[in-house]
Order: structure tokens, then sequence, then C-alpha cells
């Protein structure tokens, strides 16, 4: 993994505490200057306050009391994650969720800039050549340093500098009693092995947004798709009302309410056998395929008797069953050739001449989209031996 790093000096056993920072030494809120923090709208958040207390003290240079921290801070021809990519790099992952988070997230750090950029005018001497790049990266540096605790957000210096193990049992551990952060080593580590940490059980798409690195095969990927209903649909309106009812998960930026999004994880039994697909997209797509008022009636009914959640269970009609779990094969295997296509572009034959930052982000990029098409594919198996179980129903019902 590309990036800053901490390596064992001497013997560290597990169990052993690998180091300890007093929050006395933390960046936090509360180091704020105090005529900068009176400037600031009330507004202006946490993770934007934490970026000008990084700006003030980079401006202080050696007379910064965390200049030794700060000064080993990855610059911005080192930082990979999707907020720095030029248009023609995002263009990789387009076919990924992951495109348009980076657009959300890029607007919302503009939105936190312009917040901020009246009040930081009134301080020439501090931010004179401020700019909104430099605002990016400091931002992108506390929310993918930063850790959460009953003392608030804070940056703990050097701590964030242990990379990620998805393993690892080893996490930052907050002592309130003490007032201090600590790191408890989960194993053996010899002189110079590097001291690995637990971000936390991401996927792809979050590690290489929020942390700007990627794994070559990481168990916690996921795949988010989307559906619509129809506006030809003659029963849209009330199928939309019956979903609100029962309170269809959505995320939050979903495009309309029409459209709900799910997120697919990867499905461990090909056989057709254990978790699945998420159930609340096979009850979505058993809503979409119903053709009648009464079908739709009896859901809700049948939702009313059990525990309020719509359509988890089975259709009556092994027909209709199967046509809603056709639907979702189809839309799956739609994406999982859109993705194949975008795979094949990334291909080393297609870019002769690469620099190293591109040539690690096409990898970040293909390790994404693998990861994504490897989710997908096996949605589709899943869903392929379901579709077989209910012919094979449908063929016994029939004799």
């Amino acid at each position: 993994m590309a990036g800053r790093s901490l390596f064992a000096s001497e013997i560290i056993r597990s169990g052993d505490c690998i180091l300890k920072v007093p929050y006395s030494v933390q960046i936090a809120p509360d180091n704020l200057l105090p005529k900068i923090k009176a400037a600031l709208s009330n507004k202006v958040g946490t993770v934007a306050k934490l970026a000008i207390i990084l700006l003030v003290e980079q401006k202080m240079g050696q007379d910064s009391e965390w200049a030794s921290y700060i000064s080993c801070l990855p610059q911005h021809g080192e930082i990979h994650s999707t907020i720095f990519w030029s248009e023609y790099e995002l263009d990789m992952i387009r076919q990924s969720s992951v495109y348009q988070e980076t657009m959300n997230q890029k607007s919302k750090i503009e939105e936190d800039f312009a917040a901020v950029v009246p009040a930081l005018e009134q301080f020439p001497e501090i931010f004179e050549s401020f700019t909104l790049k430099d605002f990016m990266r400091a931002y992108f540096l506390v929310t993918s340093r930063a850790w959460e605790s009953t003392k608030g957000l804070s940056l703990i210096p050097f701590t964030d500098f242990m990379n990620h193990d998805g393993v690892s049992d080893s996490i930052v551990l907050f002592d309130e009693d003490k007032k201090l952060s600590e790191v408890i080593a989960d194993r053996n580590y010899a002189p110079g092995q590097e001291v690995l940490i637990n971000y936390g059980n991401f996927p792809n798409a979050t590690l290489l947004l929020d942390f700007g690195f990627t794994l070559p095969y990481n168990i916690h990927d996921q795949v988010q798709i989307n559906f619509n209903i129809p506006y030809h649909d003659s029963l849209r309106e009330m199928k939309l009302e019956l979903l609100q009812q029962h309170s269809t998960p959505k995320i939050k930026d979903a495009i309309n309410c029409s459209e709900d999004t799910f997120i697919i994880k990867e499905v461990r039994s090909p056989r057709g056998k254990g978790k699945g697909l998420p159930q609340s997209l096979r009850a979505f797509a058993r809503v979409l395929c119903c053709t009648s008022p009464d079908e739709l009636s009896d859901l809700a009914m049948e939702a009313a008797q059990i525990d309020g959640r719509l359509a988890r269970r089975p259709l009556k009609d092994s027909r209709r069953e199967l046509l809603a779990h056709q639907m979702l094969l189809s839309h799956i295997t739609h994406l999982m050739q859109k993705y194949d296509v975008a795979i094949k572009s990334l291909a080393p034959a297609n870019f002769p001449s690469m620099s190293k930052k591109f040539a690690l982000r096409r990898q970040m990029a293909q390790d994404l989209l693998t990861g994504d098409l490897r989710v997908l594919k096996s949605a589709s198996t899943w869903l392929n031996n379901y579709c077989a179980a209910l012919r094979a129903t449908i063929h016994c019902q029939s004799q």
C-alpha cells in the first residue's frame, strides 16, 4: 500500500500497547484560533474547522507544535482519493457508483470552502495565497485520518500513519479515564515489520473515495444498483404508494421517488442456499411485477398479517415469482456486461504511455471494477439457481 507507514523498532508481542497519544497533543476543533473561530459562520462544520487548523499550522512551519507531524502529511501528488482524479481518470470508474459519490463529495467541499472564505479573507497574513486546492487537501487529510470519540473528531498524530489490514483486530481505543488514545497489538511483530490496524469493514468503493487506496481482493466489496418504476406502468402510482407506506429502504441520494437504490454484497452460496440477495431488493421486484390492483392489495394484506414488511415471501403464483427474479437477473446481467466493457478498456495496451501516478490509479480502478463485477457475478449465479428451482416447481405443478 502506498503512503506513510509505521514499523516496529523492537519486538512487539500480541497484547502490547503499540502507542499512546494523550488527548492534550491531539488536533481538535478547540485548537482553532479564537479570532478565526469568532469569524466563522455557525454553518461551518467540524471537518472544515480541522482543515483550517491544518492550514494555519502548516503556515507556521517549524513554529507549530505539530510541525514534525504536519510536515510528514501527504502532498497533493501523493493522494489518490478520486476527488483528486482528473476527468480523464474518473472516466475509468464511470460505471461505478463511486463516480457520482466523488462528484457529490467535491461539491460538498466546494460548498464548505465558499462558507469559510469570507471569514478567512479577514486574515490575509495567514491565508494570503489560500486556494480551493489547498482546502481540499486539508479537508481530505481530516476525513481520511481523523477519529471520532467521546472527545469529538480529532487528528491523532502519527497514529494515522498505520496502514489498513482488513483482518487485523487492532483498532484505535480511547481511554476516557487516562485521557489518551492507544493501539494494542493483535499479533507479534519483529523489528522492521510494518505495524497495521483495521480501519473498518469497508468495500473498495469506500477505501478509494475516503482513503485513496484499494485492495486487490476485498471480501467487503459491494455494489449499488438502482431500480425504478417505469412511467408507462399503469399501476405506477399505486406501487409507489404501497412502497412508501411500507418504507422500502432508500439511499439518501436516490434520483427521485420512483427509484430505489439497493446494496448487493457478495453472495457466498452459489447453489442458491444461504442469505442470497437482499430481501428488500427481491420485494421491490415482486411489487414491480404485479399486474393488477388485486395483486398489490394481496401483498399489502400479507404484510399487515406478518411484520409489516412488504413482499418478503415468495409470490403464491410461481410464474409471477419467476418473472420477478428473471427481471432482476436481466438487470444484473446488463450491469455485468457494462462492467466487463469498462474493465477491458483498462487493459495496459490501451495506455501505451503511462505516468507512475496514472498507472497506480488505473490499477485502483481495476481493483474497484473487478470487485464490483465479482459481486454481480455471485448475484447472477444465485438468481440462476433460484430461477432453475422455480422452473422445476412450475414443471411439477403442470404435470
